[in-house]
């Protein structure tokens, strides 16, 4: 296939990229190089499938003209470049729109009018959920729950977007549906729920499983806001990147629908509480996080009810934390000297 992967130099974009070129996809990879890892997940990309194997277009989504030329004779489209962090949203409401919400509306419209019909798959976010306002969520010894939601939050549950950043993303969601709906598009939306694994440059506002990781191991200070407590389901790259796949295969039963896409009920974790030990076997020894009050528009709980994408999409995570997050580890040690 011809593919399009905005953000392909980032995390799950440069996966993707190695994915699909491993089995001769042409890939263009759209990204403006704005995130640490970037530089360093395209050198890797190069020395796997070799220079010229791929299409780099150094430019924002913003950037008309070059998202046009980068879309031409797609088939399919894998939206994932964007800002990322609720913090960075708050601070800067306005450029985080720019970004999220009219650069997939661009996108969109790019990917309508370049004449092959692609596939455009976005990828969207738990947070469009909100803090689930109006469910009793219990505090317990290790983590919080919901007992009212055994199988998580389908996606069902009313969009509730309570911060800049859910503002963003939320519409930039919205706007995929209904360019199947007002265009007949073949459009897809993903709410993915705190993936993690190799060529994750972690940082402290997005990323947290590779953030305490990566500060543990190069002696960084970690902060741990509110109880620790807080719990999510986690999902490691190559399933989603199966899910990437099992949309393709079922384009049809997909288009103009939403999924949430995480570890589900079997793959959760509360942020520290669980995971630390978890991190202490790893590393060897017990890191000494410190405190904060919570932050605005931290989720106390949210796990993916991930039934639909079972049932439409015949889609699974079949990695469970404990072996990803080794698999993690390991490749952040035989790459330390990129986070120094």
């Amino acid at each position: 296939m011809r593919v399009v992967i905005t953000g392909g130099a980032g995390f799950i974009g440069s996966n993707l990229a190695h994915r699909c070129l491993s089995r001769g996809d042409r890939v263009t990879i759209l990204d403006n190089f704005s995130r640490a890892g970037s530089e360093a997940n395209v050198a890797w990309l190069e020395e796997q499938h070799g220079k010229g194997s791929f299409r780099l277009v150094r430019a924002s989504v913003l950037n008309r003209r070059a998202v046009a030329s980068a879309v031409e004779g797609a088939e399919l489209v894998v939206h994932l470049a964007g800002q990322v962090a609720v913090t960075s949203s708050l601070a800067d409401p306005l450029g985080d729109f720019r970004d999220n919400a009219f650069g997939t509306l661009a996108l969109l419209e790019a990917a309508r009018r370049s004449g092959r019909d692609p596939i455009f798959i976005y990828a969207s976010t738990n947070k469009v959920y909100g803090n689930l306002e109006g469910l009793p969520i219990h505090e317990e010894e290790t983590r919080y729950t919901l007992p009212s939601r055994p199988f998580g939050i389908d996606e069902r549950q009313p969009l509730d977007l309570a911060s800049p950043y859910a503002c963003s993303k939320g519409c930039g969601d919205q706007y995929t549906l209904d360019w199947a709906r007002s265009y007949g598009m073949r459009t897809v939306v993903l709410r993915q729920s705190c993936v993690y694994g190799p060529r994750q440059f972690g940082v402290e506002d997005q990323g947290w499983l590779a953030w305490f990781m990566i500060a543990s191991l190069t002696h960084r200070p970690i902060t741990i806001y509110g109880t620790g407590k807080q719990v999510r389901d986690v999902l490691y790259v190559d399933d989603l990147l199966d899910a990437y796949d099992a949309v393709v295969k079922n384009i049809q039963l997909a288009q103009g629908k939403a999924f949430n896409v995480g570890g589900g009920p079997a793959n959760t974790l509360s942020v520290w509480v669980e995971f630390e030990p978890m991190l202490a076997a790893l590393l060897g020894r017990r890191p000494s996080p410190r405190y904060a009050p919570p932050r605005r528009g931290d989720q106390r709980y949210y796990v993916s009810d991930i039934r639909r994408a079972a049932e439409l999409l015949d889609w699974r995570p079949s990695v469970p934390p404990a072996h990803g997050m080794e698999r993690l580890f390991r490749w952040l040690v035989d790459n330390r000297r990129l986070f120094r």
